[in-house]
């Protein structure tokens, strides 16, 4: 024992013990229960009551504890973890206490009945029953938590002390969660309320502090972070929260509520320090999620891009409403592995299937709607990286416009019944190559959706910049901050509207209900965000100081990039809907015919690579499209002279 307990340290290994075996709970039991027949004995042998003679004490306690025994076996009180006893052993324990005494007592009923008199007292009986639950109820208390003691303490000096914000019921199941989970870097010191109705009260034995000052509150617990349920408050609550804690210094870290939890996860993945994506001060979306599931059962979708930001996020949304069958299409090899294990994990019962493949491929989208009986197309696909394809424009070409027409040819031709294509708003008066493709593939759609033999109903759907989508500004802040800066901005009044990757895509979907074909759907971006003001928000929120700990450099604006970005729901072009967010662009289609013609011409130089003639042949389908900070605005001079002359 020794040995076990002692190692070369000379420290004890009293934490590091394995579970006790079985038997050896059902010997302490009996031991208490032995100790609580004694307690028992002692207790009434002073008083005047007589114990029956029928059979001595010592066999009056013998038979007592075979009793016992029996029902430590019928109700398996032993089975359960000492150290981690639950409210299920306690009731077994009570079980088996109240089994025996009945049992005992019932057997003397009927020993007096035939006998005329009886063998055991009733109050002896009754006193035991009480004695041995506490006993070794108290046994399982003092093990629990004298091991939980000794957890906590033998880590608390590297655990950080936080403090949770709320009483409400969902905070103190967390907070319950991180008291028993001692291997959390965590340490509980208290609650925080703007309830005044709560002096002096403690939950789960920490102190809930009342202040209408929460920098104080925090002093008053010595906090080193707070931990706050983000789904539980306003944007502006939120708000008002972080920079009270940003002023203390205090970190803050963010939990979803217990609801919205990802499966298979533990509470340590839960926990995570809050991103500015939690800040945003947006009313919450309400879907009609009986409409979107009655579109969706028995159906079979196929989402293009399906491993990027905006497509993985569709796909998730679409396994909460579990269609027959969802394909996943993207040529990023990794990225679709990943997401893969990431679906099997979380939606064991969703039905989805991946596919490799490259929507500028026609033979390989045709082999594919032959395999498929396809629904519903949500058209994720693309490239939108605004400096990278303003150098590569006839890749623009083969992906944005080339794969989409693609697609519709499919869709067309398989009769699809809905094709919902996710454009962007760079596509609104277009000063760069990527924004000027997206505008001449809704042009197409548009288009098609008039010919007499298109039954498939094409939509639209354009929003902003999506908040942490792969390679926006969020994760690039992100990565500068870890390195120690600078954070680059283009230029300190860059402004730009932001969306939550969830929040567009339920968007998206509740759109592609709404359509009844050749709408293009732009959504309620909300405020502008100026980045420069959300790059400081980002620092500090990583617990560092703007411009001291990390510098802010300006670079210029990039290639193709605007200074501020078009409104999305002016009035003057756009028309309501049913639903608030979503508003239907008034922009005039073009025949099919010439959209068609020209379409061709600019894929076949495309092939050429001549990205020229290309940008060219790109501005004479989107006459809009003005070339910004780009080595393509001298094809723009004759245009400007010839407006000139005129």
């Amino acid at each position: 024992m020794l040995s076990k307990l002692f190692v070369g340290d000379n420290k004890l290994r009293l934490l590091d013990q394995r579970y006790l075996p079985r038997w050896i709970v059902v010997l302490i039991d009996v031991l208490l229960c032995g100790l609580a027949l004694a307690v028992s004995y002692f207790i009434l042998s002073d008083t005047r009551i007589a114990f029956h003679d029928v059979l001595s004490v010592p066999e009056q306690m013998l038979v007592i504890l075979a009793v016992n025994l029996t029902f430590f076996f019928v109700f398996k009180s032993y089975s359960g973890i000492i150290r981690h006893s639950t409210f299920i052993d306690i009731v077994k324990l009570a079980f088996t206490s109240i089994s025996t005494a009945v049992i005992v007592l019932l057997g003397n009923e009927i020993f007096a009945a035939l006998e005329d008199q009886k063998i055991f007292l009733t109050t002896f009986m009754l006193l035991y029953m009480f004695t041995s639950f506490t006993f070794m109820l108290f046994f399982r208390i003092s093990v629990k938590e004298s091991y939980t003691f000794l957890r906590n303490a033998a880590h608390s000096e590297s655990k950080k002390k936080i403090a949770i914000i709320g009483i409400d019921d969902p905070t103190v199941s967390l907070a319950k969660a991180i008291v028993t989970e001692s291997e959390l870097p965590y340490t509980l010191v208290g609650f925080l309320t703007q309830n005044t109705s709560t002096k002096r009260v403690q939950i789960l034995g920490k102190p809930v502090i009342s202040s209408s000052n929460l920098s104080e509150s925090l002093n008053k617990l010595e906090a080193e972070a707070v931990l706050l349920m983000s789904d539980s408050f306003s944007g502006r609550e939120k708000n008002e929260i972080v920079e009270s804690c940003l002023n203390a210094g205090v970190e803050i870290l963010n939990v979803p509520n217990l609801q919205n939890w990802k499966k298979k996860e533990d509470i340590s993945n839960q926990i995570k320090p809050l991103e500015i994506e939690d800040l945003l001060e947006r009313s919450p979306i309400r879907l009609d999620d009986t409409v979107l599931a009655n579109d969706l059962k028995g159906k079979t979708v196929l989402v293009t891009g399906g491993a990027g930001s905006i497509g993985s996020e569709i796909v998730q949304q679409l396994a909460t409403f579990k269609p027959a069958l969802v394909v996943i299409l993207d040529q990023a090899e990794s990225a679709l592995h990943e997401l893969e294990l990431s679906l099997r994990l979380n939606y064991p019962d969703f039905n989805f299937i991946t596919e490799l493949a490259d929507i500028s491929n026609m033979y390989r989208l045709e082999l594919m709607f032959k395999k498929y009986n396809f629904n519903i197309i949500y058209h994720a696909a693309a490239y939108k990286h605004v400096p990278l394809i303003e150098r590569n424009p006839h890749e623009a070409i083969y992906v944005n416009l080339l794969g989409t027409i693609n697609l519709c040819f499919q869709s067309v031709s398989n009769k699809i019944d809905r094709f919902v294509m996710v454009s962007t708003d760079k596509a609104v008066n277009p000063t760069n190559v990527m924004g000027a493709s997206k505008r001449a593939a809704e042009m197409y759609v548009q288009a098609l959706q008039q010919e007499p033999e298109t039954t498939t109903k094409f939509i639209t759907t354009r929003f902003g910049n999506v908040l942490g989508s792969n390679g926006s500004v969020i994760p690039h802040f992100k990565k500068q901050i870890a390195q120690g800066g600078p954070v680059t901005v283009t230029h300190k009044d860059i402004i730009r509207y932001f969306m939550t990757i969830p929040e567009a895509c339920q968007l998206v979907m509740q759109a592609g209900t709404m359509g009844k074909g050749g709408e293009i759907y732009v959504f309620d971006m909300g405020e502008p965000v100026k980045i420069i003001d959300l790059a400081k928000r980002m620092i500090r929120l990583s617990g560092l100081e703007p411009y001291e700990d990390i510098d802010i450099k300006i670079t210029g604006l990039r290639p193709g990039e605007k200074l501020y970005e078009e409104l999305l729901n002016d009035t003057n072009v756009v028309l309501p809907t049913h639903h608030p967010k979503i508003m239907i662009s008034s922009v005039p289609s073009v025949a099919f015919s010439e959209i068609k013609a020209k379409s061709e011409e600019i894929i076949r130089t495309a092939t050429k690579r001549d990205d020229e003639s290309v940008v060219a042949l790109l501005k004479e389908i989107v006459p809009e499209f003005r070339s910004q900070n780009s080595t393509f605005e001298r094809l723009d001079k004759p245009k400007n002279k010839a407006l000139t002359k005129i």
